[in-house]
């Protein structure tokens, strides 16, 4: 399948709708999770971001915050980002279910994104659920002191979801019921191994729609998508754009 087609799939669609993984922020400078480059090479990432690491060694757990994740807050949307949110603009794709915590397809300006993993926005009191702006870690931190919550003193935690704890509940029904409903999905830059997420494909085939994949690794899909695009997100979407006749660049001017 090359663009023209994929245009002509996303022209025909009522009800498409647009899952994205870590490679679609590579370009905006940020790491994917699993390639031999990735944040986790070398390293067990369940020993720093897990709920049983937050409360054993917190001190470890909030400097790989502030001197990792922290830092992402600076990063931009790439034209990926950008040609995601024109295609919403023109009424082409329902929605972006992510497993980002980048909150770049936002800053793009798409409208409903649906965050599986969390984000960096906010923080949250595990224990009675208070929720803080993340400049509430971030001044805690810079004071030399953890953050605590105001009402029970338990710590505070970046609102990201980690190792041994659930995905957010409504995160996930929102999913399931975008792919359910979607008569197309396109996977952007998902390396498909991390479930639930990685059903959701499986639930628009199922129902007997196509699944375009565009990465440029390996994924379980591979096999059974309807096609597979091996191009870097940055790239492949804004022309598709182009075929459409979008302009992301302008439409944001």
């Amino acid at each position: 399948m090359d663009l023209d087609a994929l245009a002509a799939l996303l022209r025909r669609s009522r009800r498409a709708v647009v899952m994205t993984g870590a490679g679609i922020s590579t370009e905006s400078g940020l790491p994917d999770f699993r390639s031999p480059t990735g944040l986790w090479s070398g390293t067990n990432p369940a020993e720093i971001l897990s709920l049983r690491a937050f409360y054993s060694d917190p001190e470890r757990f909030f400097r790989f915050y502030r001197d990792t994740l922290a830092p992402w807050r600076n990063a931009r949307p790439n034209a990926a980002h950008r040609a995601l949110a024109a295609l919403e603009r023109a009424g082409l794709i329902r929605a972006v279910i992510t497993q980002n915590i980048d909150s770049l397809h936002q800053a793009a300006g798409s409208q409903r994104v649906i965050e599986l993993h969390g984000n960096l926005r906010q923080a949250t009191c595990p224990r009675c659920g208070k929720f803080y702006p993340i400049v509430a870690v971030d001044d805690a931190l810079a004071a030399g002191r953890l953050p605590r919550c105001a009402d029970c003193s338990d710590l505070i935690k970046p609102d990201v979801v980690l190792f041994d704890e659930n995905l957010p509940e409504r995160a996930v029904a929102d999913a399931i019921a975008e792919a359910d409903a979607a008569d197309l999905m396109l996977v952007v830059g998902s390396s498909l191994t991390v479930g639930p997420a990685n059903q959701l494909p499986g639930l628009v085939l199922a129902n007997g729609h196509p699944v375009v994949l565009i990465n440029l690794g390996p994924t379980m899909y591979d096999q059974t998508a309807t096609a597979v695009l091996a191009a870097p997100a940055g790239q492949a979407l804004p022309r598709l754009c182009a075929v459409l006749g979008l302009n992301p660049r302008s439409e944001l001017a």
